[in-house]
């Protein structure tokens, strides 16, 4: 799976934050979710609309972007 076939981003939707296959579910929305200490199966529970590989997309999307994140030094 590879994450850039499910996340996209455009423009004029949700302020052109990355969401899931062109939904308005954000790959915020999803992150804030798991955080909050939903489980997979909640959210699919939730949200029919979404996979458990949406759900991965939106890791794999968020784990890519703090790889790629740059710090300045202290």
């Amino acid at each position: 799976m590879n994450y850039r076939d499910i996340i996209s981003i455009e423009p004029g939707k949700r302020g052109g934050r990355p969401c899931i296959r062109h939904m308005r579910i954000t790959v915020a929305d999803v992150l804030g979710w798991l955080a909050a200490g939903q489980t997979h199966a909640q959210i699919l529970d939730d949200f029919p609309e979404l996979t458990e590989d949406d759900i991965r997309a939106c890791l794999a999307y968020a784990a890519d972007r703090e790889r790629r994140l740059v710090t300045a030094p202290i």
